[in-house]
Protein backbone atom coordinates (compact mmCIF):
# COMPACT_ATOMS: atom_id res chain seq x y z
CA UNK A 1 0.00 0.00 0.00
CA UNK A 2 1.33 3.43 -0.92
CA UNK A 3 1.42 6.42 1.45
CA UNK A 4 -1.18 9.12 0.87
CA UNK A 5 0.07 12.57 -0.15
CA UNK A 6 -1.07 15.96 1.09
CA UNK A 7 -2.45 16.68 -2.37
CA UNK A 8 -4.55 13.53 -2.23
CA UNK A 9 -5.83 14.53 1.22
CA UNK A 10 -6.74 17.98 -0.13
CA UNK A 11 -8.67 16.48 -3.07
CA UNK A 12 -10.48 13.89 -0.90
CA UNK A 13 -11.57 16.68 1.47
CA UNK A 14 -12.79 18.81 -1.44
CA UNK A 15 -14.96 15.94 -2.71
CA UNK A 16 -16.23 15.39 0.85
CA UNK A 17 -17.21 19.06 1.14
CA UNK A 18 -18.82 19.53 -2.27
CA UNK A 19 -20.16 16.04 -2.98
CA UNK A 20 -19.34 16.08 -6.70
CA UNK A 21 -16.28 16.01 -8.89
CA UNK A 22 -17.25 19.30 -10.55
CA UNK A 23 -17.85 20.91 -7.18
CA UNK A 24 -14.46 19.74 -5.87
CA UNK A 25 -12.76 21.00 -9.02
CA UNK A 26 -14.40 24.41 -8.60
CA UNK A 27 -13.41 24.46 -4.91
CA UNK A 28 -9.75 23.79 -5.76
CA UNK A 29 -9.67 25.78 -9.01
CA UNK A 30 -8.59 22.83 -11.18
CA UNK A 31 -10.12 20.69 -13.93
CA UNK A 32 -12.77 18.06 -13.12
CA UNK A 33 -11.07 15.22 -15.06
CA UNK A 34 -7.92 15.71 -12.98
CA UNK A 35 -9.96 15.36 -9.76
CA UNK A 36 -11.68 12.25 -11.08
CA UNK A 37 -8.40 10.61 -12.06
CA UNK A 38 -6.75 11.42 -8.72
CA UNK A 39 -9.66 9.98 -6.70
CA UNK A 40 -9.59 6.77 -8.77
CA UNK A 41 -5.79 6.52 -8.50
CA UNK A 42 -5.97 7.05 -4.71
CA UNK A 43 -8.61 4.36 -4.25
CA UNK A 44 -6.63 1.93 -6.40
CA UNK A 45 -3.33 2.59 -4.63
CA UNK A 46 -4.89 2.35 -1.15
CA UNK A 47 -6.99 -0.64 -2.05
CA UNK A 48 -10.18 0.83 -0.53
CA UNK A 49 -13.28 2.54 -1.86
CA UNK A 50 -13.43 6.06 -0.47
CA UNK A 51 -16.72 7.16 -2.01
CA UNK A 52 -19.99 5.55 -3.08
CA UNK A 53 -21.29 6.88 -6.40
CA UNK A 54 -25.01 7.61 -6.12
CA UNK A 55 -26.66 9.42 -9.00
CA UNK A 56 -23.69 11.65 -9.68
CA UNK A 57 -23.00 12.31 -6.00
CA UNK A 58 -19.92 11.09 -4.18
CA UNK A 59 -20.89 9.89 -0.69
CA UNK A 60 -18.15 8.87 1.79
CA UNK A 61 -18.17 5.08 2.09
CA UNK A 62 -18.87 3.47 5.44
CA UNK A 63 -15.66 1.41 5.40
CA UNK A 64 -13.54 4.56 4.90
CA UNK A 65 -15.14 6.38 7.85
CA UNK A 66 -11.94 6.26 9.94
CA UNK A 67 -10.01 7.84 7.05
CA UNK A 68 -12.45 10.73 6.79
CA UNK A 69 -12.36 11.24 10.57
CA UNK A 70 -8.58 11.64 10.39
CA UNK A 71 -8.83 14.02 7.44
CA UNK A 72 -11.26 16.20 9.42
CA UNK A 73 -8.83 16.25 12.35
CA UNK A 74 -5.94 17.17 10.07
CA UNK A 75 -7.84 20.16 8.69
CA UNK A 76 -9.10 21.13 12.12
CA UNK A 77 -5.45 21.21 13.23
CA UNK A 78 -4.58 23.40 10.23
CA UNK A 79 -7.44 25.77 11.09
CA UNK A 80 -6.25 25.94 14.71
CA UNK A 81 -2.74 26.69 13.45
CA UNK A 82 -4.06 29.50 11.23
CA UNK A 83 -6.00 30.95 14.16
CA UNK A 84 -2.91 30.76 16.37
CA UNK A 85 -0.82 32.50 13.70
CA UNK A 86 -3.49 35.15 13.25
CA UNK A 87 -3.65 35.75 17.00
CA UNK A 88 0.13 36.03 17.14
CA UNK A 89 0.17 38.54 14.29
CA UNK A 90 -2.45 40.67 16.09
CA UNK A 91 -0.72 40.31 19.44
CA UNK A 92 -3.41 38.28 21.21
CA UNK A 93 -2.09 36.58 24.36
CA UNK A 94 1.33 38.17 23.72
CA UNK A 95 3.13 40.57 26.05
CA UNK A 96 5.52 43.31 24.96
CA UNK A 97 7.60 44.80 27.77
CA UNK A 98 9.92 47.75 27.28
CA UNK A 99 10.97 50.93 29.04
CA UNK A 100 11.82 54.52 28.25
CA UNK A 101 13.78 57.34 29.77
CA UNK A 102 11.47 59.99 31.27
CA UNK A 103 12.38 62.60 28.64
CA UNK A 104 11.28 60.41 25.72
CA UNK A 105 8.35 58.93 27.61
CA UNK A 106 6.56 62.26 28.01
CA UNK A 107 5.31 62.62 24.43
CA UNK A 108 7.25 60.43 22.01
CA UNK A 109 6.50 57.11 23.70
CA UNK A 110 2.76 57.82 23.66
CA UNK A 111 2.85 58.41 19.91
CA UNK A 112 4.92 55.29 19.23
CA UNK A 113 2.59 53.16 21.37
CA UNK A 114 -0.44 54.60 19.57
CA UNK A 115 1.05 53.36 16.28
CA UNK A 116 1.75 49.92 17.75
CA UNK A 117 -1.77 49.61 19.13
CA UNK A 118 -3.20 50.60 15.77
CA UNK A 119 -1.34 47.74 14.09
CA UNK A 120 -1.67 45.22 16.96
CA UNK A 121 -4.88 46.08 18.85
CA UNK A 122 -4.80 42.98 21.06
CA UNK A 123 -1.16 43.24 22.10
CA UNK A 124 -0.61 43.67 25.85
CA UNK A 125 2.00 46.39 26.38
CA UNK A 126 3.90 46.83 29.64
CA UNK A 127 5.74 50.18 29.69
CA UNK A 128 8.17 51.25 32.41
CA UNK A 129 9.79 54.64 32.98
CA UNK A 130 13.41 54.19 34.05
CA UNK A 131 16.40 56.28 35.02
CA UNK A 132 19.75 55.12 33.66
CA UNK A 133 20.80 53.48 36.93
CA UNK A 134 17.73 51.24 36.78
CA UNK A 135 18.34 50.14 33.21
CA UNK A 136 20.97 47.45 33.80
CA UNK A 137 18.85 45.34 36.13
CA UNK A 138 15.82 45.77 33.89
CA UNK A 139 17.66 44.45 30.83
CA UNK A 140 20.08 41.94 32.33
CA UNK A 141 17.29 40.29 34.34
CA UNK A 142 15.19 40.33 31.13
CA UNK A 143 12.26 42.19 32.62
CA UNK A 144 11.84 43.87 29.25
CA UNK A 145 13.22 43.65 25.74
CA UNK A 146 14.67 47.13 25.33
CA UNK A 147 14.91 50.62 26.80
CA UNK A 148 14.83 53.94 24.95
CA UNK A 149 17.51 56.10 26.60
CA UNK A 150 18.88 59.60 26.21
CA UNK A 151 22.43 58.50 27.02
CA UNK A 152 24.78 55.64 26.16
CA UNK A 153 24.96 52.71 28.62
CA UNK A 154 28.56 51.64 29.16
CA UNK A 155 28.40 47.93 30.03
CA UNK A 156 29.81 44.88 28.15
CA UNK A 157 26.50 43.05 28.56
CA UNK A 158 24.50 45.87 26.96
CA UNK A 159 24.28 47.15 23.39
CA UNK A 160 23.45 50.83 22.82
CA UNK A 161 22.31 51.68 19.28
CA UNK A 162 21.65 55.31 18.23
CA UNK A 163 18.18 55.75 16.75
CA UNK A 164 17.78 59.55 16.66
CA UNK A 165 19.66 62.82 16.93
CA UNK A 166 18.16 65.85 18.61
CA UNK A 167 19.22 69.06 20.30
CA UNK A 168 18.85 70.97 23.52
CA UNK A 169 16.56 73.97 23.57
CA UNK A 170 15.83 76.79 25.96
CA UNK A 171 12.49 76.82 27.75
CA UNK A 172 11.10 79.97 29.32
CA UNK A 173 7.93 80.93 31.16
CA UNK A 174 5.34 82.60 28.96
CA UNK A 175 5.99 86.35 28.89
CA UNK A 176 9.67 86.06 29.89
CA UNK A 177 11.90 88.83 28.51
CA UNK A 178 14.12 86.31 26.65
CA UNK A 179 11.09 85.10 24.72
CA UNK A 180 11.39 88.23 22.56
CA UNK A 181 14.66 86.87 21.14
CA UNK A 182 14.74 84.52 18.15
CA UNK A 183 17.36 82.46 19.96
CA UNK A 184 19.11 82.56 23.32
CA UNK A 185 22.62 81.80 24.54
CA UNK A 186 23.78 79.90 27.58
CA UNK A 187 25.11 83.23 28.88
CA UNK A 188 21.57 84.63 28.63
CA UNK A 189 20.20 81.68 30.61
CA UNK A 190 22.96 81.85 33.21
CA UNK A 191 21.77 85.36 34.16
CA UNK A 192 18.31 84.02 35.06
CA UNK A 193 17.04 81.75 37.83
CA UNK A 194 18.20 78.43 36.38
CA UNK A 195 16.43 75.11 36.84
CA UNK A 196 18.13 71.84 35.96
CA UNK A 197 18.96 68.23 36.76
CA UNK A 198 21.81 67.10 39.01
CA UNK A 199 24.96 67.46 36.84
CA UNK A 200 26.37 64.15 38.11
CA UNK A 201 23.34 62.41 36.60
CA UNK A 202 24.06 61.34 32.96
CA UNK A 203 21.05 63.26 31.71
CA UNK A 204 21.92 66.23 33.92
CA UNK A 205 25.46 66.18 32.54
CA UNK A 206 24.06 66.54 29.01
CA UNK A 207 22.04 69.57 30.14
CA UNK A 208 25.08 71.13 31.86
CA UNK A 209 27.55 70.55 29.00
CA UNK A 210 26.70 73.66 26.89
CA UNK A 211 27.30 75.85 29.93
CA UNK A 212 30.61 74.18 30.74
CA UNK A 213 31.70 74.31 27.08
CA UNK A 214 31.15 78.08 27.30
CA UNK A 215 33.21 78.27 30.50
CA UNK A 216 30.13 78.74 32.70
CA UNK A 217 29.42 76.53 35.68
CA UNK A 218 25.63 76.31 35.91
CA UNK A 219 24.24 77.48 39.24
CA UNK A 220 20.77 76.11 39.73
CA UNK A 221 18.24 77.76 42.00
CA UNK A 222 16.36 74.47 42.01
CA UNK A 223 16.76 71.01 40.52
CA UNK A 224 14.38 68.27 39.50
CA UNK A 225 15.07 64.57 39.07
CA UNK A 226 13.16 64.24 35.81
CA UNK A 227 12.85 66.38 32.69
CA UNK A 228 9.09 66.60 33.25
CA UNK A 229 9.69 68.17 36.66
CA UNK A 230 11.98 70.79 35.15
CA UNK A 231 9.41 71.59 32.46
CA UNK A 232 6.64 71.96 35.04
CA UNK A 233 8.71 74.28 37.22
CA UNK A 234 9.48 76.53 34.25
CA UNK A 235 5.82 76.58 33.15
CA UNK A 236 4.92 77.84 36.61
CA UNK A 237 7.29 80.80 36.24
CA UNK A 238 9.98 79.60 38.64
CA UNK A 239 12.92 79.93 36.29
CA UNK A 240 14.41 79.02 32.91
CA UNK A 241 16.11 75.85 31.73
CA UNK A 242 17.83 73.88 29.02
CA UNK A 243 15.99 70.70 28.06
CA UNK A 244 16.08 68.17 25.24
CA UNK A 245 13.67 68.97 22.42
CA UNK A 246 11.81 65.65 22.80
CA UNK A 247 10.68 66.55 26.33
CA UNK A 248 8.78 69.53 24.90
CA UNK A 249 7.66 67.97 21.62
CA UNK A 250 3.97 68.69 22.08
CA UNK A 251 2.55 71.22 19.65
CA UNK A 252 0.73 73.26 22.28
CA UNK A 253 2.29 73.80 25.69
CA UNK A 254 0.48 76.70 27.39
CA UNK A 255 2.61 78.72 29.75
CA UNK A 256 5.86 77.67 28.08
CA UNK A 257 7.98 79.30 25.38
CA UNK A 258 10.63 77.31 23.48
CA UNK A 259 13.58 78.97 21.82
CA UNK A 260 16.60 77.61 19.90
CA UNK A 261 19.93 77.69 21.66
CA UNK A 262 22.61 79.67 19.83
CA UNK A 263 25.29 77.17 20.81
CA UNK A 264 25.41 73.70 19.27
CA UNK A 265 24.03 71.28 21.86
CA UNK A 266 23.20 67.85 20.41
CA UNK A 267 21.61 64.89 22.16
CA UNK A 268 21.48 61.30 20.94
CA UNK A 269 18.65 58.86 21.66
CA UNK A 270 19.58 55.18 21.95
CA UNK A 271 17.77 51.89 21.99
CA UNK A 272 19.48 49.81 24.66
CA UNK A 273 19.17 46.02 24.89
CA UNK A 274 20.88 43.01 26.42
CA UNK A 275 23.75 41.84 24.23
CA UNK A 276 22.79 38.81 22.16
CA UNK A 277 19.10 38.92 22.98
CA UNK A 278 16.82 38.30 20.00
CA UNK A 279 14.04 40.86 19.70
CA UNK A 280 10.44 39.83 19.15
CA UNK A 281 8.64 40.99 16.01
CA UNK A 282 6.63 43.38 18.18
CA UNK A 283 9.76 44.87 19.77
CA UNK A 284 11.33 45.48 16.35
CA UNK A 285 8.12 47.11 15.14
CA UNK A 286 7.91 49.31 18.25
CA UNK A 287 11.51 50.49 17.84
CA UNK A 288 10.72 51.47 14.25
CA UNK A 289 7.81 53.56 15.56
CA UNK A 290 10.15 55.31 18.01
CA UNK A 291 12.55 56.09 15.15
CA UNK A 292 9.69 57.53 13.11
CA UNK A 293 8.24 59.67 15.91
CA UNK A 294 11.63 60.96 17.04
CA UNK A 295 12.54 61.93 13.48
CA UNK A 296 9.23 63.75 12.99
CA UNK A 297 9.58 65.58 16.32
CA UNK A 298 13.10 66.70 15.41
CA UNK A 299 12.01 67.85 11.96
CA UNK A 300 9.01 69.88 13.08
CA UNK A 301 9.85 71.19 16.54
CA UNK A 302 11.47 74.56 16.29
CA UNK A 303 8.99 76.97 14.76
CA UNK A 304 9.11 79.96 17.11
CA UNK A 305 5.87 81.35 15.72
CA UNK A 306 3.85 78.53 17.21
CA UNK A 307 4.75 79.37 20.83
Amino acid sequence: MRDITLRQVEVIRAVMLRGTINGAAEHLGVSAPGISRLIKHTEDSLGIRLFERRGGLFVPSIEAGAVFDQIRQVYKGVENLQQALGSLQKGEDVRLSFASAPSVAQFIADRAIRNVRGACPDLFIDVNILKIEETLDYLLLERGEFVIMSSHVDNPGIDSTPIAEGRLVAILPDGHKLAAQAQVTVADLAQEPLIGVEPDDPYGAIMAKPFRDAGIEPRYVMRGRFAQTVVSLVRHGLGVALIDEFSVAEVYMPGLVRRPLAELAPITIYVVAKTGRSMSHFADFTIRQFRKELAEAHGHWNNPARD
